[in-house]
This record gives C-alpha cells, structure tokens and sequence, in this order.
C-alpha cells in the first residue's frame, strides 16, 4: 500500500487557525465596548520617552492578578509590565473609574439574567483571625497543644 501525501491540503504558512495555547482574553469585544470610554487613552507625555499602553491590555493583565491571586511580579510577559498595570489599577481605583466600569459590566450580566443572587461566596483564606481560640482559652488547634494542656 502506497501513502502519499500529494492530496493532503497545502500548508499556508504559519498557522491561520489561531493559537490554540493562548488564553483567551477576559473581557470578549461587547463587554470591552460597554466599557472603553471610561478607560480613555493616555495621552504621551511632553518629555518624550515610550509611548504609553493602551487601556485594554492593562485592564486585561489587571483582570489576571485578579482572577489568579498571584503576585505581581508573576504578571506574563503577554501583558503589559507589572508596574504599569498596578499603576493604572490604582489610577482607575482613586478616580472611581475601575468601581464604575466593574458597575456596568454587573449590571449588564444582571439584565441578561446572568448573575445569581441567591449564591455567594466568601472567600476569607487571607483573612487575620485576631481573636483566635488560643486566646480566648478555646479548643486547642492541635493535637500537641491538646497534650501540653493541664
């Protein structure tokens, strides 16, 4: 038996499918343009020097530490550097820009029935226990402080 390849499709290059390693962005097209115009574009500064990031990828490596809980040193590469986008993170917090962007988005999910109500989470891993049971005289944590106990 003769296998040849003749009849397979012509390769076109570089891969035209797209990437299918690379992840997909946090905020699709629509979601974006609800909320592009309170991110508008930062002006280059008189002194020269590199022209600024655009709004979107900043949002986007902002969304990631967000989403993830990593450090801001970890940021990938894909995105813009960690100091710019905590810069912009905190910009946006002080004008009330990123509050008024987060209301929009919630409150489009809310129309289109996308949000439940009813289920929340609380997540406190990083919260301080500051009147912990050891303190108060409670139980112990564990199975030695159970043993050192009178």
């Amino acid at each position: 038996m003769l296998i040849t390849l003749l009849k397979w499709p012509p390769r076109r290059g570089r891969n035209t499918t797209g990437s299918r390693t690379a992840p997909k962005a946090f905020l699709n097209d629509s979601q974006w343009l609800l909320i592009a115009d309170l991110f508008p574009k930062p002006k280059p500064s008189p002194a020269g020097g590199r022209p600024p990031h655009e709004p979107r990828p900043c949002l986007e490596g902002i969304l990631w530490i967000l989403a993830s809980g990593a450090r801001w040193q970890d940021l990938p590469e894909r995105y813009p550097s960690p100091s710019t986008c905590w810069r912009r993170l905190r910009a946006w917090t002080d004008s009330g820009v990123f509050l008024e962007a987060w209301k929009r988005v919630l409150g489009k999910l809310d129309r289109l029935k996308g949000l439940h109500w009813e289920e929340a989470i609380g997540d406190g891993s990083f919260s301080r226990a500051p009147f912990s049971s050891q303190h108060r005289g409670g139980a112990p944590r564990s199975l030695a402080a159970a043993k050192a106990r009178p």
